[in-house]
């Protein structure tokens, strides 16, 4: 900022040194023409003349040679000045709106010199304040809508332990299976409870960066081939199968084993919670280039598409009231997003009326090298 200031002064004393050049040229070249005009019209011209070398006599010097050399050189100073001058009053008519709070302003210098500097300077500050306002208001917001989502998530499962305690409290139950009944609902209630605290905790410290990563060379196959293997027995119960269709080559990546097994763990219980009427998972995995690409499809409902840019978000539920069924509190897919990035890896979904896909596809590494 400093050298834009030095810069603008050394150009205000350029364009006071250019009028009085200016000036002087003038004169040079005007007084010869003026010499002639005189020479030719003497008697016409004698009476004025006449009154000029007056005054000067009066004031000791010729007055009138000095007006027109002032006349002259204020001429040249605003002509040459008016870029400059219509750029600062530009500059602080901009500066003087932006303070009156209307920051969507732009101030209207396109000229390369310093006050056009110092105008992108100032419409980038601002810019940056106007972001800076509105990360504070999505902020709030999402602060609000945290308290707002938890509240609701506890609420609803601790109201119906509280009911169900109160049940066998007061002794409220015909007999030994209607009391187990009574406390398997208290107890599946708690750990979806329990599950919504681990899932918010390890999100908010995916959020600050503060949960480690122990990167090891993984063979993501093999790990995806372990966990289809463990949700096989689960599936069947619900009557739906896991199809793992793994590549014939290793798909090697240098990442946390437990992290990556949580995120793939999160994305095959989303497939089961709402693929349930295809009856069936597919888990597809390839290389893709330089990365591991891995797809989890289940045959259910297709996503909405004004929902699936807003998927990975945080308590965002495509079904609200279907969400409280399958027990979703809406951070599985936002946890499973962070884990894939914090891996320098990515993560989308695509949905039709035939499938919906969720594709992760994480850098692969060469042993080798």
């Amino acid at each position: 900022m400093r050298s834009i200031f030095n810069k603008l002064q050394w150009k205000i004393v350029t364009l006071f040194f250019l009028s009085v050049a200016l000036t002087f040229a003038t004169l040079v070249i005007v007084k010869p023409i003026l010499q002639a005009v005189y020479d030719d019209h003497f008697k016409a011209l004698y009476p004025f003349v006449e009154a000029i070398i007056r005054v000067n006599r009066i004031f000791g010097f010729s007055v009138w040679q000095a007006v027109v050399v002032i006349m002259l050189f204020i001429f040249y100073c605003m002509i040459l000045s008016w870029g400059t001058t219509r750029n600062l009053t530009n500059i602080i008519r901009g500066v003087q709106r932006m303070s009156s709070g209307n920051t969507d302003v732009q101030i209207p210098v396109r000229s390369k010199d310093e006050l056009g500097l110092l105008a992108g300077q100032i419409n980038a500050l601002v810019s940056q304040l106007e972001a800076s306002r509105e990360e504070e208001r999505l902020a709030t917001q999402a602060k609000n809508d945290l308290i707002t989502n938890v509240s609701h998530d506890l609420r609803t499962p601790l109201t119906s332990i509280i009911g169900y305690l109160r049940l066998i409290e007061e002794d409220k139950y015909k007999d030994e299976v209607e009391l187990r009944y009574y406390v398997n609902i208290a107890y599946e209630k708690s750990k979806r409870m329990n599950r919504l605290v681990n899932d918010l905790f390890d999100y908010t410290r995916m959020g600050f960066g503060q949960i480690p990563l122990h990167r090891t060379p993984i063979d993501l196959v093999q790990l995806i081939g372990q966990l289809t293997a463990e949700f096989s027995l689960q599936l069947r119960n619900q009557d739906m199968e896991i199809v793992f269709s793994p590549p014939q080559e290793k798909l090697m990546i240098q990442a946390d084993g437990d992290k990556i097994m949580q995120a793939f763990e999160n994305l095959i219980t989303n497939a089961m919670r709402y693929g349930n009427d295809g009856k069936q998972i597919r888990v597809e995995a390839k290389k893709s280039e330089q990365e591991a690409e891995v797809r989890v499809i289940n045959y259910g409902p297709p996503i909405p598409p004004m929902d699936l840019p807003y998927i990975f978000e945080r308590f965002y539920r495509v079904e609200k009231s279907r969400s409280l069924d399958t027990g979703g509190a809406g951070l599985g897919l936002a946890i499973v997003k962070s884990i894939i990035e914090l891996h320098d890896g990515q993560i989308y979904a695509s949905s039709s009326t035939a499938e919906t896909a969720f594709i992760v596809k994480l850098p692969l590494i060469d042993l080798k090298a």
